[in-house]
């Protein structure tokens, strides 16, 4: 268990809305990195991946490889040789465990102890779980925190925008582009490289997390996430945007961050219950409407965050459950 924070007993659930303004949350490579799209509804999604990235980045950039706080899953990472570390302190002296491309536990012993380094070592483990029986075996983690797909709460339309280079990459290019005519000055000009940017010009997103107190303390499946991890975690979750801006997403940010605690490990509530309880509706001239309200269709698109109204219904809460709003 690491060592930083006593043992995640209370089950929670979240519910995140984010919004994007003139960019592309999460690009499809199989569709030209268009934004993510449920074709039969318009909607935008964000995958959980992506989602879990963020975090992991948030997390590197401020723990800066803090012991325990490590992260397994990073660009140009050689992930046997994160696994190779947990042999390496059970064989120090074995020369096959320096060199080996596959390497397997002797016993169930060493397997439990090596699954345990990479928790203890790798945050992302600890908190996503993962599997790491890719040559150099170090088993499989179930981790305790998961995402679901996010989804726009109403549907998006996504624009192609054409950008172009002024700049040549090169000599051959630069000669390629030079236009043999002039123009109706007389003057010689470049044909400039043409691309293509897509952008969504506004959408709020909703998604959903889960953390599982059992998977987090169970004596054998645990990862040994704790309530230091979990604030983390949160924390990340609050600011995964904040650091985060490219081209791509220029203008991304947390709107609303709503936790729902449990008193027990098992919990108190059912999860879809509790998401029900969070609602996001537009405004128009002061008042609610539902998304999907008819009165809705004569109305001009949502174009900033103040268009929408997110409502928490608090009565009749279940026995053992907070809210917590973080944002």
């Amino acid at each position: 268990m690491n060592n930083d924070g006593t043992a995640l007993e209370r089950r929670h659930e979240f519910v995140i809305y984010f919004d994007v303004t003139n960019g592309n949350p999460n690009g499809d490579p199989d569709a030209g990195n268009m934004p993510r799209m449920d074709p039969e509804t318009g909607h935008g999604l964000v995958s959980d991946v992506c989602l879990k990235r963020k975090i992991r980045n948030f997390v590197e950039l401020t723990k800066m490889d803090q012991a325990g706080y490590r992260i397994y899953v990073t660009e140009g990472a050689i992930l046997n040789e994160k696994h190779r570390e947990a042999y390496l302190r059970e064989r120090p002296d074995d020369k096959e465990a320096r060199t080996a491309k596959k390497l397997t536990p002797k016993s169930d012993e060493e397997a439990a102890r090596v699954r345990q380094f990479m928790c203890d070592n790798f945050y992302d483990i600890r908190t996503f779980g993962g599997v790491l029986s890719t040559g150099i075996n170090a088993g499989q983690v179930r981790g305790p925190v998961q995402f679901a797909f996010a989804r726009s709460v109403e549907p998006v339309l996504p624009l192609e925008i054409s950008i172009t280079r002024m700049a040549a990459t090169n000599e051959a290019e630069k000669k390629q582009r030079q236009q043999g005519d002039a123009d109706e000055e007389g003057k010689r000009g470049d044909a400039r490289t043409m691309g293509r940017k897509h952008v969504i010009p506004y959408g709020l997103y909703r998604a959903h997390g889960y953390v599982s107190a059992p998977l987090a303390s169970h004596p054998v499946k645990g990862t040994g996430f704790t309530e230091t991890d979990l604030e983390v975690l949160l924390q990340s979750v609050e600011n995964m945007f904040a650091y985060d801006q490219s081209a791509a997403r220029p203008e991304m940010a947390v709107r609303k961050f709503i936790v729902f605690r449990h008193d027990s490990a098992l919990g108190n509530a059912p999860a879809h219950k509790l998401f029900e309880r969070v609602t996001a509706g537009r405004k128009v001239d002061g008042e609610w409407r539902d998304i999907g309200d008819r009165r809705l269709d004569n109305q001009p698109p949502a174009r900033k965050f103040s268009d929408y109204e997110i409502r928490i219904d608090k009565t009749d809460l279940p026995g053992g459950v907070e809210i917590i709003e973080r944002i």
